[in-house]
Parts: C-alpha cells; sequence; structure tokens
C-alpha cells in the first residue's frame, strides 16, 4: 500500500520565561545542514517539484485516507500539557436571531499547548544541550514570547509519496509479536522496539522501496488506545512501541523527510536506555532535520496546524 501525504504546516510558536544566552560551540555537538547555514527548514528541502510529481503519478486511487483523530476534551495527553474546547452558541436563544434572516452562528475556542492532538515536530522542538538542527544556538533566539529562528513558518507546504510499514503485520509474520490486550485490535505492547530489519520486512510485504523525499508513516495498532479515551489515557500515556536508535540511523541514511505514527511520540518508551531521554528524537529532528508527526488531529478549529491525509 502506498500513500501519498498532504502535510500543512502553520506557524507554531514556542514560549519561555526568559530570554537565555546560548554557551555552547555547537559545531562541536552537531553536524551542519546540507542545504547550508541558513537553512531553517530542514529535510522536506528534499520535495522538489520532481518528487512531487513522481508522488502523484503513483496514485492508483484517488481516495483520500484520513489518517487522523478529531481533537477532543479528554483525550490523552503526554506531562502537564492541556486543552480545552469551548463552543459559544451565538442568537440560538428564541427571538435572539440577527436580522430579517434570523442569522445565528457558531465559534470555538481552543486553549491548547501546540504538541496536542495531530502535530508535527518542528526543528525548534528537540535540542542537544543549547544547540538545535543546523547549529544553531539556540539561546540567542528566543525571548519571553516566541523564537526568532526555526519556527515552522519556514516550513513550507508539501506533498510526497509515504509509504506505509505494517509493523503489527510485520511482526505477527516473524513469530515475535506481543501485544496488549486494552487494546480491541491488535496492537504492539509499549516497549517493543522496532528494528531496521523490521521496516526493512514491512517494505518487502508491500514491494517497496524508499526514495529520497519519502514519509515513512508506521503502524503500531497503539493508537487503538487513543481511541478509546479517557479510558485508556494512563495506559496510552504510560509508554508505546516504537523506532529504536538502529531504525532511526537507519531511516536517517534512507534520506526521507518524515516520520510518522500512531503514538505519541514516535519512538520507543521505554527508551533503549534508561540514561538517555528520547534520543530518536534528537537523531532523526535536531541532527538529520527529518520531521516527527503524530496523527491525532484537531477538527473545526481556525484551520488545522497540521493536515495530514493520504491518496491511496
Amino acid at each position: 500500500m502506498r500513500l501519498k501525504a498532504l502535510v500543512m504546516a502553520g506557524a507554531i510558536v514556542v514560549a519561555t520565561s526568559s530570554v537565555a544566552l546560548a554557551q555552547t560551540d555547537c559545531t562541536k555537538i552537531l553536524p551542519p545542514s546540507p542545504w547550508g547555514p541558513n537553512d531553517q527548514t530542514g529535510a522536506t528541502n528534499r520535495v522538489t517539484p520532481a518528487v512531487t510529481k513522481a508522488a502523484a503519478a503513483e496514485i492508483q486511487e484517488g481516495k483520500v485516507v484520513p489518517l487522523s483523530y478529531p481533537l477532543a476534551d479528554g483525550v490523552p495527553l503526554f506531562g502537564t500539557r492541556f486543552t480545552k474546547t469551548i463552543l459559544t452558541a451565538t442568537s440560538l436563544a428564541p427571538g435572539a436571531a440577527l436580522g430579517e434572516n434570523d442569522l445565528t452562528y457558531m465559534e470555538d475556542t481552543w486553549l491548547s499547548q501546540s504538541h496536542v492532538g495531530t502535530h508535527l515536530d518542528g526543528m525548534g522542538h528537540i535540542g542537544r544541550k543549547d544547540c538545535y538542527y543546523n547549529q544553531i544556538a539556540m539561546g540567542k533566539f528566543i525571548n519571553q514570547n516566541s523564537m526568532t529562528k526555526l519556527g515552522l513558518e519556514h516550513l513550507k507546504s508539501f506533498a510526497t509519496r509515504g509509504v506505509l510499514i505494517d509493523a503489527v503485520k510485520v511482526l505477527q509474520a516473524s513469530g515475535k509479536f506481543k501485544g496488549n490486550s486494552a487494546c480491541k485490535k491488535p496492537c504492539l505492547d509499549k516497549g517493543t522496539v522496532l528494528t531496521r530489519a523490521d521496516l526493512e520486512a514491512g517494505l518487502k510485504m508491500y514491494n517497496v522501496t524508499l526514495k529520497e523525499g519519502d514519509i515513512v508513516i508506521i503502524h503500531t495498532g497503539w493508537g487503538d488506545l487513543f481511541e478509546q479515551y479517557p479510558a485508556q489515557n494512563a495506559l496510552y500515556n504510560s509508554g508505546e512501541p516504537g523506532i529504536g536508535k538502529e531504525a532511526a540511523t537507519w531511516l536517517v541514511s534512507q534520506k526521507i523527510v518524515a516520520v510518522g505514527t500512531d503514538t505519541w511520540a514516535v519512538e520507543v518508551i521505554p527508551g533503549e536506555d534508561p540514561k538517555e531521554a528520547f534520543r530518536v528524537h534528537q537523531i532523526l529532528l535536531t541532527e538529520a532535520g527529518i520531521f516527527n508527526m503524530t496523527v491525532p488531529r484537531a477538527v473545526g478549529m481556525t484551520g488545522n496546524f497540521v493536515g495530514i491525509d493520504g491518496i491511496r
């Protein structure tokens, strides 16, 4: 199965309470961007018009496949993140309609942090010390309300080929499947590490070879717990199956632009090394400019921050 993924990203700002000054020589910690010292876009530079045209040529059915869930109060949230939706129904009371044409209307208020529901981890999300993508010393580029470098306003909308890897089927076929009984459909249990060999087996299952500029979408089944909110929120947030460091490094070598999953962090949780924190995030985002995507999505707002659909 092959998907063409459409990703539309709006500006997301990260707030900090005070201005910091970077002290680290980032050239000794992180590699430079292959697209030059001024690059703030990351791996989506690989999505050229030729890549988009080639992806479109692979569309067979033309069916749009949603890769997301609605954002609603009560969905599982990581850490101290929050969300609150408020609907204001205006002029619905008897006799309150406006004008001779009896106009009524609805408005949504949505209060949340940016990394809730469907979101795309941008270059300004994860660093190593005060060093972020393309050796940028981020402490020099933040103020009380925003960052002045590596914001998602530098990410252009793009369309490219998405390749689905069904990790559930892969591990079932290899005899390594370990599920979780709380899932109503087959899912990999938390802590299940997806290796390079697992990803390659998933590609072979559909006779697909990765190309430069692809998005890789990995199905683990863990999203089944998201769909059961709020009943399984604690379990959903307690960990997840996901790619390990070896698989992440291999994906970097394949020159993809993004990795999307039905989990909340893309990588395996608990991680492979208890002394490391979200190391796969650093490998993908900070070192290679490859975006992470998670698929629950907000609807009915002033546009979606990230809209992700596939065309089969």
